[in-house]
């Protein structure tokens, strides 16, 4: 019996040093929880991405692409765990949009958010249009009332196609990095960029296939070097010049190594929250989470007497192991991630009710205490099992569809499940068997009977 005791002992002395290290790296600063953006403050951008030229079959290796860039680009700015994801919506008369996501905690100031963001480039490779100055005699001619008065005549109309360039696949999507350089002729600052090897073998091919022509360069929308093909050009690399001043050549050098953009984005809603609806947030889910302990613990120590109390103390162990947790994974606490945990807390104690009402049918067939102990665990582990595979499925599939709000609930929830399952198994069993050992008496007989039963 004495080695059960000593277990029991030995669990909570290992309880009690974790929460003191909670308590410790949460005091001095060194490991304190990660809050999201809703409860430490921050931006929320909301942006829109042109699909329009892109296959369906591309879109979603863009998307992956274009959200990895804009998380590089964040970072830059040292922003703390900054969350950038996709989703798509489907709005009426619009059709399927797709849409990138910024969550940036303890940035509130909107226009810095935004130019973090809007400051990425969208670098593209154009070639000739063939088809630029052709008309089609078969369109009618636009004639306005000015135009005869002056005597000119509107041709555009007649035009297949007006745009002097035609865009290609080959975009900074493919860009490996740039580098500043000076022209040894005219000692200009120039921006020298080198292509992936996929990115490569498309410039070969464009090279070659435009000998003598220009392949146009744009920036943001902005034709910023138009350069002729002398030769096809192999091994990715390529110069960019558009007249830059030194500052300006590095600044751009900059922007592309912290990833181009490989499709067009446009911001379309942006949402602040600040620090102190965050703090108030927090203040609120601690509060909800102590009133749902305390009045945990009161109805298990009521009915339940000594195992209830030895619950209570289990439920301490699970509480103090989740705040570990949070801390070692990291995981990042929301207000609905939060509103998981608690709810967790009444899971918590469902195992220990099962197994407690075992027990007491066990004692009340007769059985001696340690015997009550161990048929209580056995039968009650089949209900526990599936009860708490159940909840475990349902935070899964809610984790896997559900958005990013969603996710942090589920997260917390699905842990807590696991550790409050694995606390009635081994922690509430240690602590019985502890106390097991009891003489039998008016007072065990009290202590381990239920309800209104003496």
């Amino acid at each position: 019996m004495w080695k059960k005791r000593l277990l029991a002992v030995v669990i909570l002395l290992l309880a009690a040093g974790l929460g003191y290290f909670v308590y410790w790296s949460q005091a001095s600063g060194k490991a304190p929880f990660k809050l999201g953006l809703d409860l430490s403050g921050g931006t929320y951008l909301t942006y829109k991405a042109d699909v329009s030229n892109l296959p369906p079959a591309d879109i979603n290796d863009a998307m992956n692409s274009l959200r990895d860039v804009i998380e590089r680009r964040v970072n830059l700015f040292g922003v703390s765990e900054p969350r950038v994801s996709t989703q798509t919506t489907t709005l009426a008369g619009d059709g399927k949009q797709y849409q990138l996501v910024v969550e940036l905690p303890g940035v509130t100031d909107v226009k810095k958010a935004i130019d973090m963001i809007g400051q990425t480039p969208n670098l593209q490779f154009e070639v000739e249009n063939p088809d630029f100055g052709k008309t089609d005699a078969t369109k009618p001619i636009k004639v306005t009332a000015e135009q005869l008065q002056n005597g000119t005549v509107d041709l555009s109309s007649l035009m297949i196609n007006a745009n002097k360039y035609k865009p290609t696949e080959l975009t900074g999507q493919y860009l490996s990095h740039a580098t500043l350089q000076f022209d040894p002729n005219t000692h200009e600052p120039i921006v020298g960029i080198q292509f992936n090897a996929e990115g490569s073998k498309m410039f070969e091919d464009i090279t070659a296939a435009n000998i003598g022509k220009t392949v146009a360069i744009y920036l943001d929308g902005s034709p910023i070097s138009t350069p002729t093909v002398n030769q096809k050009i192999v091994g990715g690399q390529a110069v960019i010049t558009g007249k830059f001043t030194p500052v300006e050549a590095k600044e751009l050098v900059g922007r592309l190594n912290s990833g181009a953009l490989p499709i067009p984005v446009s911001l379309i809603s942006t949402s602040t929250i600040g620090a102190t609806l965050g703090v108030t947030a927090i203040h609120a889910g601690l509060l909800a989470g102590l009133i749902g302990l305390i009045a945990i613990a009161l109805l298990l120590i009521v009915w339940y007497r000594l195992p209830g109390l030895l619950a209570t103390v289990t439920l301490g162990v699970y509480g103090i192991i989740m705040l570990a947790l949070f801390k070692a994974i990291p995981v990042t606490l929301t207000a609905a991630g939060i509103a998981g945990f608690i709810i967790s807390l009444g899971m918590a104690v469902d195992a220990n009710i099962l197994i407690f009402e075992r027990m007491r049918e066990e004692l009340h067939d007769g059985h001696t205490l340690v015997e009550s102990i161990k048929h209580g665990f056995d039968r009650a582990w089949n209900s526990i099992r599936d009860g708490n595979i159940s909840s475990i499925i349902s935070a899964v599939i809610l984790y896997w569809f559900g958005s990013t709000l969603i996710q942090g609930f589920a997260l917390t929830f699905g842990l807590g499940v696991i550790v409050s399952m694995l606390c009635a198994l081994i922690v509430t069993r240690a602590f019985l068997y502890a106390v097991a050992g009891m003489k039998a008496g008016r007072i065990k007989r009290f202590l381990f009977s239920s309800g209104l039963n003496k």
